[in-house]
């Protein structure tokens, strides 16, 4: 299925190893290049420039750009490291993805192979006379690439990993999940409903987490064979062998039954790209790491309130953007309500934080925020967690002083600014 295969082709050029292999494929043709276009260049102008410039450059790039990319690569690798400590090991996955450290360590290494093929085919005289000026050329380049490159670097270094850093990749990741949710509240579908009874049911084959459901496939089928699919597990959903995907009204065989399997994509961990719970529910881990005794930076914290507020404040707005129109009318499919955001949002930062008032009086701020933004759900949800977070930290607050704090900040929500 197309969508299926472009979602593996999408997680998949997110390695690291492709960018790097892409730029070390780069400059073995950059390398052999000069021979095949040394015709195109006049016979006089080839014996104006000597093998030796471009010897001693070619020298200089080869015996510099692999310490270079070592130490990018043991940096990068602390960087990810600092990050499972300070932040949480989910975002780990978001920091490797970052293009702006592979493209860095990807030229690094490209420009390195490029000088040894450069200086190989030169002292087997491939090249000629005129193939030595293309050569010089493309190497002047080059270096150009790699200066301009180096300067971006160190930039990138300054605060790769840092904490800040990792949530703003972390509100990337979910804000893009949240958006295209929003846009398509039941992944294209109707809202789900039961199915008859005698539906057909479609199990899972494996045990993991499902992390794309291919709709525009289940709908293709589902007119191919005059079908309703009800689906039962979202991206995110932890199912193991034999767990319901889907229940089918309308005859299914085993051959379409496999091919309705593999609409869902089933992976060892939960992905970002098309779970905005999992988005939320990894900020929310990174207020918790904050709020432990080991790290104790509450400043985090607010950061990451912050932040929340910013992501499920645009799935109030996407979400009223949404088309009426359904793309896929086979399919019904169960949506993300906005209690279950405000769960795995909130919740664990009240229960952390409970004994702090600055946390305390940020999340009130928040839910008073949220309540202002959001339409009639949103006030629902955000008076309901007020008042757990508010009963969470008078449990576990001595001083009577504090707990009138949080009260009044409590009191404020929903009054007219």
């Amino acid at each position: 299925m197309a969508s299926t295969a472009f979602y593996h082709l999408r997680r998949g050029a997110r390695r690291p190893w492709v960018r790097v292999a892409l730029f070390s494929v780069g400059g073995v043709g950059a390398a052999l290049a000069s021979a095949f276009l040394a015709p195109l260049i006049p016979p006089d102008l080839g014996s104006s420039i000597g093998a030796g410039a471009v010897d001693q450059i070619l020298s200089l790039l080869a015996t510099s750009m692999l310490p270079v990319a070592t130490f990018s690569v043991a940096t990068m690798v602390q960087a990810y490291g600092g990050a499972t400590n300070t932040a949480t090991p989910r975002a780990v996955t978001l920091l490797m993805e970052d293009t702006r450290a592979q493209t860095a360590v990807g030229s690094f290494l490209g420009a390195f192979v490029y000088s040894v093929v450069g200086l190989i085919a030169l002292k087997a005289h491939i090249y000629g006379e005129q193939g030595r000026v293309i050569l010089f050329g493309l190497t002047l380049l080059v270096l150009a690439l790699v200066v301009g490159t180096l300067v971006r670097w160190i930039d990138t270094l300054s605060h790769l990993g840092r904490v800040g850093e990792t949530i703003d990749a972390i509100e990337k990741a979910a804000s893009a999940a949240i958006r295209r949710r929003a846009d398509a509240p039941y992944l294209g579908g109707l809202p789900w409903c039961p199915a008859p009874a005698g539906a057909i049911r479609i199990v899972a084959p494996r045990t993991g987490y499902i992390q794309h459901v291919n709709a525009a496939g289940l709908q293709a089928l589902a007119d191919e064979a005059d079908l309703t699919v009800h689906v039962a597990a979202l991206p995110g959903r932890f199912v193991h062998t034999g767990r319901l995907l889907a229940e089918i009204d309308g005859p299914v065989d085993e051959a379409l039954g496999k091919r309705l399997a593999a609409a869902f994509v089933i992976g060892d961990r939960r992905s970002f790209d098309d779970d905005p719970r999992f988005g939320v529910i990894v900020l929310a881990e990174v207020a918790s790491r904050g709020l432990s005794t080991a790290i104790n930076d509450p400043g985090t914290v607010v950061d990451v309130i912050g932040t929340l507020v910013r992501v499920l404040a645009l799935w109030s707005e996407r979400r009223s953007l949404a088309p009426d129109e359904p793309r896929y009318r086979r399919l019904r499919v169960p949506g993300i309500t906005t209690e279950e955001l405000f769960e795995d949002a909130f919740s664990p930062i009240a229960r952390d934080g409970a004994g702090s008032v600055m946390v305390g009086l940020r999340l009130q701020k928040a839910l008073a925020a949220l309540h202002d933004i959001g339409d009639v759900e949103f006030a629902r949800a955000a008076r309901h967690h007020a008042d757990l977070a508010l009963e969470r930290a008078e449990a576990a607050l001595s001083i009577a002083a504090d707990r009138a704090v949080l009260r009044t900040a409590r009191e404020a929500l929903g009054r007219p600014a």
